[in-house]
């Protein structure tokens, strides 16, 4: 039997303005294999245990820094008597990719097949590392002025940080047992086409307008879509736009045929079709459901 891991979809305030969650979590039994398409940072504070990423197994300690990208089959195991501590970090692609010209923190996405995705760090960088995890941990928990912009620029430091890092541990590789993440093969071309497609998910999106754009065949940016994504084109643009359908109707008082065209579907027998193929049941009746739901738990 073929086996499939889980997909999540959601983190908390995805959809708001500033798509960013941070929590501190305790495993005692680890993590069970999923990906997403979001990006992810993990650090440890205490306990032992291991990680996979793509099939890539590392070591998790305190002062291991994790940073898992969209897509990434990720699994968490943690050591027997042993209760891993860490801090997980959610947060959306927009966070890092700049408007214009300028492309943020892109090139932390670029370097996958050549750098490892964690670090290990000790001594001082640790307690640096710490320090700072910590104040975005209490900022975040605080309700001060300016807030997420704060949040931001420390999210950008603390990845900067980490990045520096893995270079200099890269040019330790023969004296230390970090080596890259093999697993992984995406292009490092496909990342402003995935944040593109996130971006403009409810236009009317075409293969052969991305391959216009980004100055690559149909074919091949079929390919690195699918081989990044798991999906296929059309399968991952119908996901993004059904998910926040879902979201609409959960949270909103939309037209279902409103929140068709707010999704991009040019009409509503088109969506209720999609959507009907994907969740087994019609907007109307998702929206009930998921209203009835709510109230048994609430």
């Amino acid at each position: 039997m073929t086996y499939f891991p889980d997909y999540l979809k959601t983190y908390p305030n995805m959809e708001s303005s500033f798509p960013f969650h941070l929590s501190r979590n305790t495993l005692d039994h680890g993590f069970r294999a999923h990906r997403h398409d979001y990006l992810e940072f993990s650090y440890v504070v205490n306990g032992r245990g291991a990680e996979t990423i793509n099939d890539v197994k590392h070591p998790m300690t305190p002062g291991t820094f994790t940073f898992v990208l969209p897509y990434q089959v990720h699994e968490i195991f943690t050591d027997p008597g042993e209760h891993l501590v860490l801090f997980n970090c959610s947060f959306s692609m927009d966070l890092l990719m700049e408007p214009g010209n300028d492309q943020g923190l892109s090139g932390l996405f670029n370097d996958t097949n050549t750098l490892p995705g964690y670090i290990q760090l000790n001594g001082q960088d640790q307690q640096q590392m710490s320090a700072l995890i910590e104040d975005m941990y209490k900022e975040y928990n605080a309700n001060e002025r300016y807030r997420q912009t704060l949040l931001k620029a420390r999210l950008k430091e603390i990845l900067v940080r980490f990045d520096r890092y893995r270079w200099k541990q890269a040019g330790q590789a023969e004296t230390t047992d970090i080596s890259p993440l093999s697993g992984a093969k995406t292009s490092p071309s496909v990342w402003p086409i995935i944040h593109y497609i996130h971006r403009n998910y409810q236009e009317d999106l075409a293969l052969s307008e991305l391959a216009s754009r980004f100055t690559m065949s149909v074919s091949r940016i079929s390919e690195v879509i699918k081989q990044t994504t798991g999906q296929t084109f059309v399968h991952f643009l119908h996901d993004l736009r059904l998910r926040h359908a879902c979201s609409l109707l959960v949270s909103t008082d939309m037209s279902v045929t409103e929140i068709a065209l707010e999704v991009g579907y040019g009409s509503y027998k088109t969506f209720s079709r999609i959507f009907r193929e994907s969740k087994g049941i019609v907007p109307k009746d998702y929206r009930k459901a998921e209203y009835g739901r709510r109230v048994t738990q609430g």
